[in-house]
């Protein structure tokens, strides 16, 4: 039976790599070029989806004591799902509790079945799907895939990503998505928010954004967020000394060097049918290493949508890709500053009043074109520079001149005020009851 199994994987692989992987390539490129066509072809496949969803869980019973989790659709273990399930495996009221955690790379995260409790799968439509329709609890940071429609007992949390500079959803004024119009962007939109039971908020600002993000209040929704802080950022407040060398031990940094943290975001509309989105790095790697060199170390960091795209295996001992590590948080604790662009990451890294910087090289095509913001740059706690050969001058300045000022308290109280290490704990009230014993 071993055999057969291993000949029919292996035929699956073949077939995949050269028949299916092939054919959507060529499908991917030609509804692009032809929004018709795209249309009819994802209504088709949502509609063959959402028919095997529908048969998975045909007359199954959601167990009242299981979670499913999962943090950027597969790709890491973070994020507040990872914050809450670690809280709830460390109290004795979930002691008999199942927890299943669905990645991509199931093999890479099977420590985590050192849990007695914890099942790691692989995420696969036929099993991932199958643990959803059983589990009464949903926690992910990401949307769940369209066609799977949770059952009126269960329970979906939308735990996010981040407080929002750039406008999402019906916010958007503006757009040019390689993939989707902004009518596209809202159906998803509307569609998340009629599923999930509750969407996670840091702070006032965030919920009111989410609110008009995901048209709450003209649905009648706005009950749905729940505004308790990231369970993420309980870390960055009641981490140890010990864990950051640590952490520099595990990515294997020199003592002896300053650590910069490089996070840009990706780009809405650098998309490549059958490769996805693509990220352009407009910065010389080379002249910053002859700058800097001697000093500094750079982790580069991009968004999971683009963080397979890169290799820097020329610049071995001064930058270290860091774009698969499961855990953000580590990287802001280990960093002397955080280099940025428009992704949220800054607002969770202010929590530890370090210096930062805004490198926004095409700040007029992504502020009027592409996406949009909130609120005007001016409240960013850091130096904004669009030049390219500003930045070796800009980097020694914001760390050598930093100063916790009162533009930078005034924007943490704005962003983080209910980060103070307990939001686990507020979450886990909310969601599965009041459960908690502890102060």
């Amino acid at each position: 039976m071993k055999i057969v199994r291993k000949i029919r994987r292996k035929r699956r692989k073949l077939i995949r790599k050269f028949i299916k992987s092939p054919i959507k390539k060529r499908l991917a490129q030609f509804s692009k070029d032809h929004p018709r066509f795209r249309k009819v072809w994802k209504k088709a496949l949502y509609t063959k989806r959402r028919f095997y969803y529908w048969w998975r869980s045909f007359r199954v019973t959601p167990d009242e004591k299981t979670v499913v989790f999962n943090s950027f659709n597969g790709k890491t273990y973070g994020c507040s799902p990872k914050a809450v399930y670690e809280y709830m495996i460390s109290h004795e009221e979930f002691a008999d509790w199942q927890f299943i955690w669905a990645f991509k790379n199931a093999k890479k995260h099977k420590f985590l079945e050192q849990n007695p409790n914890t099942k790691v799968i692989k995420q696969t439509a036929r099993i991932y799907e199958r643990r959803l329709a059983k589990a009464k609890y949903w926690v992910t940071n990401y949307r769940v895939p369209d066609h799977v429609w949770p059952k009126p007992e269960q329970v979906y949390v939308q735990c996010w990503h981040g407080t929002p500079l750039k406008r999402l959803g019906y916010d958007l004024e503006t757009s040019e998505n390689a993939i989707d119009s902004i009518a596209d962007i809202r159906g998803k939109f509307d569609m998340d928010a009629k599923k999930f039971n509750y969407i996670l908020s840091p702070s006032r600002f965030a919920s009111e954004k989410f609110i008009s993000a995901w048209n709450l209040k003209e649905n009648g929704m706005e009950d749905k967020v729940m505004e308790v802080g990231y369970p993420r950022n309980d870390f960055l407040l009641n981490h140890q000394p010990e864990d950051i060398e640590a952490i520099k031990e595990k990515i294997g940094i020199p003592e002896d060097k300053k650590v910069i943290l490089y996070a840009p975001t990706w780009r809405d509309n650098q998309h490549e049918a059958g490769v996805g989105f693509t990220y352009d790095l407009n910065v010389d790697f080379e002249k910053l290493r002859q700058e800097l060199g001697e000093e500094y170390v750079i982790l580069f960091r991009v968004h999971y949508l683009v963080a397979s795209k890169f290799s820097f295996d020329d610049f071995e001992g001064f930058i270290y890709n860091v774009s698969n590590y499961d855990d953000i948080n580590h990287l802001y604790l280990i960093a002397d500053l955080l280099i940025t662009d428009y992704s949220s990451v800054f607002f969770d890294y202010g929590i530890l009043k370090k210096p930062m910087l805004f490198y926004m090289y095409d700040l007029d095509d992504y502020k009027d074109s592409i996406r949009g913001f909130y609120f005007g740059i001016d409240k960013l706690p850091g130096r904004i520079i669009t030049e390219e050969e500003e930045l070796p001058e800009a980097i020694h300045d914001s760390i050598e001149n930093f100063v916790y000022d009162e533009k930078y308290r005034a924007f943490n109280e704005m962003f983080s005020h209910l980060e103070d290490g307990q939001a686990s704990a507020r979450f886990v009230a909310t969601v599965f009851g009041d459960v908690d014993k502890t102060e």
